[in-house]
């Protein structure tokens, strides 16, 4: 019998396909579902769940409060930064009060990123384009500064870049609390029952990657933009911590917070009660 097809979205990144090692490779079984990858950008991804076509997806925080009535949010893959998180680069300028009125690039409407940056930052002009376009963005003087997220976070200073602002340690100076970026989501319409075995099996192929350190960095690799073996685990080690097996109680209470700070700002219309699975 043919098996059922369960797809799963997530970024051709070192750190997501880091996660997903153990089911990629059947190493770590979904009952008799075969297990397909979408992988495509962070911001495709967040589009194609407003519209709710995959059945797994990894999406950005910010754009959950749009797909609350679709998916549910597992406490399994999430990105959580602890002190750290995307940063706000320049070539050009040194503070944040120089770029009053300056081109900002940041890599799609619906990333957490850039909720972040309009979180802490007033009185900029936003650009949006594809994450791995804005260093080189910023460096030709298309725009006055831009927000990293990815491997770009640990390579910028050996590009010439100067770090203005890191949204990660700011959060965690003003909160306590680590700093969610990515969620992973499974839909509704499965019913609960299967959407907490899908998380449990996540959490199952992300122990997998961490018991099988070297083959599943190596795997992650290819995701990487000129990424060494050395830079590519410390990277995936940044984003694949203790919070994206299971947040608990300390991810669930940072993630209700990022919600809370986004409807007082008035950057997203409606309050959003966090439920895990």
């Amino acid at each position: 019998m043919e098996r059922k097809i369960l797809r799963v979205g997530h970024s051709p990144d070192p750190d997501d396909a880091f996660m997903f090692y153990g089911l990629a490779f059947d190493y770590v079984k979904i009952d008799d579902y075969k297990i397909e990858h979408v992988l495509e950008d962070i911001q495709s991804l967040n589009i194609r769940a407003l519209r709710g076509e995959l059945e797994v997806t990894a999406i950005s925080a910010h754009v959950y409060p749009y797909v609350e009535d679709k998916y549910y949010i597992m406490r399994t893959g999430a990105s959580m930064g602890i002190g750290y998180g995307p940063i706000l680069i320049s070539k050009n300028y040194s503070s944040l009060q120089e770029l009053k009125n300056k081109k900002i690039a940041h890599p799609g409407d619906y990333t957490t990123a850039t909720l972040l940056l309009k979180i802490y930052l007033d009185d900029f002009i936003p650009v949006a384009m594809p994450f791995d376009e804005i260093m080189n963005s910023v460096n030709k003087g298309e725009v006055d500064a831009g927000v990293l997220i990815h491997e770009g976070q640990i390579t910028y200073e050996q590009m010439g870049f100067k770090k203005l602002l890191d949204f990660g340690e700011i959060w965690q100076k003003e909160t306590g609390l680590p700093l969610p970026l990515g969620l992973d989501v499974v839909r509704k319409d499965l019913g609960l029952d299967l959407a907490r075995k899908i998380s449990s099996k996540l959490r199952e192929s992300i122990e997998y990657g961490y018991q099988n350190l070297h083959d599943a960095v190596t795997y992650a690799l290819k995701f990487g933009r000129g990424l060494d073996f050395q830079l590519g685990e410390k990277f995936i080690k940044m984003y694949v911590n203790q919070l994206t097996i299971d947040m608990g109680a300390e991810g669930e209470k940072a993630l209700q917070l990022l919600f809370n700070k986004a409807y007082e700002k008035g950057l997203i219309k409606n309050r959003v009660d966090v439920f895990l699975v």
